[in-house]
């Protein structure tokens, strides 16, 4: 049988939280491919799941601190919040409005 990396990609304890979230979820991403892959032990497994929920963490912690903003932003003065919808911008540059031949 071949030899296993015991360990997975390693990432400092606070590398995931001076990143910004975008290269949280690649890291996650990438720990989910290794993990899915079964390249790594039993303990390089657990090793890699640990960093995995230190990430998850992390990227909803960082999704709450956005919405708190967000909702900070739209909260009228007496305290209620109005959302409106979101209307994506029309045009070409999307792809929008233009048929398949």
């Amino acid at each position: 049988m071949a030899e296993r990396d015991e360990r997975p990609a390693e990432m400092t304890e606070g590398e995931a939280s001076c990143g910004d979230f975008a290269a949280t979820v690649e890291q996650l991403e990438k720990l989910v491919e290794r993990l899915e892959s079964g390249e790594l032990s039993l303990e390089g497994s657990l090793s890699a799941f640990e960093q995995g929920v230190r990430l998850t963490r992390d990227a909803q912690r960082r999704l709450d601190e956005a919405e708190l903003k967000v909702r900070t932003l739209i909260e009228a003065p007496e305290g209620s919040v109005e959302f409106e919808r979101f209307t994506a911008p029309s045009g070409k540059e999307s792809g929008e409005g233009e048929s398949e031949n």
